[in-house]
């Protein structure tokens, strides 16, 4: 059976597992070939799904479920690649073959760091431990949501208000 958008907005949860089923794996493999990182290309994925669900009434009935889903991971690829590179710029994070300019550069990154850390250590306890499992140590959003017990969307939350509150004491 051939589900559409509208099967989608109305609430049909068959409908979106098919769609889960038919372009997870063709989103994962247009993401990764963008990106060129396989977490990027999960969390993409994951978060694109999340948000057709969250957002299910304003898929239009005129366009292919296709077509809005490559748009909404679009969009996600472009946000957490934009993350990605401002937490790698505040964590001192260098790319291979990029020359530091001297010993005082790389002391400067260092006291940054320490800086971020400091900071770190002031949010919340439960921010403080999804942020380091989110940005530290590699983990899905999804991974710590069933580690922790809690929903994907309020790790998204807790991982992107510990980036907005240390990027204002940063600041």
């Amino acid at each position: 059976m051939r589900y559409t958008a509208q099967d989608i907005r109305l609430g049909n949860k068959d409908a979106f597992r098919m769609v889960y089923q038919l372009y997870h794996q063709k989103l994962y493999y247009f993401t990764l070939r963008h990106v060129q990182s396989a977490y990027v290309a999960e969390e993409t994925v994951q978060l694109t799904f999340i948000r057709m669900w969250e957002r299910r009434e304003s898929l239009s009935p005129e366009v292919s479920i296709s077509q809005q889903l490559f748009r909404i991971a679009k969009s996600i690829m472009i946000d957490l690649l934009r993350k990605e590179y401002v937490r790698d710029r505040h964590m001192g994070v260098y790319s291979e073959g990029q020359e530091r300019e001297s010993p005082a550069f790389d002391l400067e990154g260092k006291e940054e760091l320490e800086r971020v850390y400091f900071y770190l250590e002031h949010l919340s306890p439960v921010r403080r431990h999804v942020f380091r499992m989110s940005r530290l140590e590699g983990w899905t959003y999804q991974q710590i949501a069933e580690a922790l017990s809690i929903s994907p969307r309020t790790v998204e939350n807790h991982v992107l208000r510990a980036v907005s509150q240390l990027r204002k004491a940063l600041l």
